[in-house]
């Protein structure tokens, strides 16, 4: 089997990145900006599989003082923790196909690169946001005070209306105004916008009306049908809906994670054209810790396991986040 150089190709690994960086501008709308900070994607360099930034634990330094005694006093320890992301890594493809099928339909092989990289980009962004909201859900849900109820009374929880998003919010107590941004299964922000337009709110069911806006206390809303936004309650989904604080989720491609190779075999009946690509990307979450016992390079599976986040942030208040489940 003879396989072509990659010099051969060049055209072709240009038309690839061509499309794929076309996709990731269309798909990146989630990240940085537009989350108001709340999920940031960044490019650098990240040796090994995990990635460790060390900080000092909160000390309780004002304690009350008898001016009256002269009785000894214990040192209190300056303790150092570490926030831990872990690495992800991918495949893309291996893709094949015959030279004689693109002539077939009268198209330049060319159009197979741009293709690959239009999808490429799209996938590569819907992994990004799919891992990073599964992270979140399982990080904040293993924290009992950030899963404040809706409906405390009720056994059923209910639609998602701005009374929910408040009590979302309520988590953070006086550091309410860190949320950032609302994430949301596309069911509930509908639920939502009904309730908009039903509440009647003072100059926002108008906006839902004519110009799409939803109430959400000047905070962006990130819709995404993302797997896990969806609960299973005895065969009846449930949908969670995340609110994040600003640098809530880090999710940082290695400066160099994208590798392709085009390469052309002969040997076979007819001409093959075959594409193969490989990435990797650190996952980060603010206040919590992957657990580096439960191994590199998790699954799904791993990622959605509660134990392996382990929270270092002494306060709640300053994780990523808080989740409410509605109906």
């Amino acid at each position: 089997m003879t396989i072509g150089t990659k010099d051969n190709f060049r055209i072709y690994e240009e038309q690839y990145y061509g499309g794929l960086y076309e996709a990731v501008a269309q798909n990146i709308n989630v990240f940085n900006a537009a989350s108001a900070g709340a999920i940031v994607l960044s490019a650098r360099d990240v040796p090994g599989d995990f990635s460790r930034e060390s900080f000092i634990r909160d000390l309780e330094l004002v304690t009350r003082r008898d001016p009256a005694a002269t009785s000894a006093v214990a040192d209190a320890p300056i303790v150092q923790d570490e926030f831990i992301s872990v690495k992800l890594s991918r495949r893309l493809g291996p893709v094949a196909q015959t030279l004689d099928a693109w002539k077939k339909i009268n198209q330049d092989p060319q159009i197979m690169s741009y293709m690959l990289g239009q999808m490429a980009g799209q996938r590569k962004v819907r992994d990004y946001v799919n891992t990073a909201v599964l992270g979140c859900v399982t990080a904040i849900g293993g924290v009992a005070a950030m899963n404040p109820a809706v409906s405390p009374d009720s056994s059923a929880p209910a639609t998602l209306t701005h009374a929910g998003l408040i009590t979302a919010m309520s988590a953070f107590g006086d550091q309410s105004a860190s949320v950032a941004a609302f994430v949301t299964h596309s069911k509930a922000y509908f639920d939502l916008l009904k309730d908009t337009v039903a509440e009647k709110i003072v100059e926002v069911a108008g906006a839902v009306i004519y110009s799409g806006n939803v109430s959400t206390f000047n905070r962006p809303t990130i819709v995404t049908d993302s797997p896990a936004l969806v609960a299973d309650n005895e065969g009846t989904p449930n949908y969670r809906v995340l609110a994040l604080t600003g640098g809530a989720v880090r999710v940082e491609e290695n400066s160099d994670s994208e590798t392709v190779a085009f390469e052309l075999i002969t040997g076979l009946e007819n001409l093959v054209y075959r594409y193969q690509g490989e990435y990797a990307y650190n996952l980060g979450l603010k206040g919590f810790a992957w657990n580096t016992t439960a191994g590199a390079n998790p699954t799904d599976t791993a990622i959605g396991k509660a134990a392996n986040w382990k929270k270092v942030a002494s306060s709640d208040k300053a994780l990523a986040g808080s989740m409410i489940v509605v109906s």
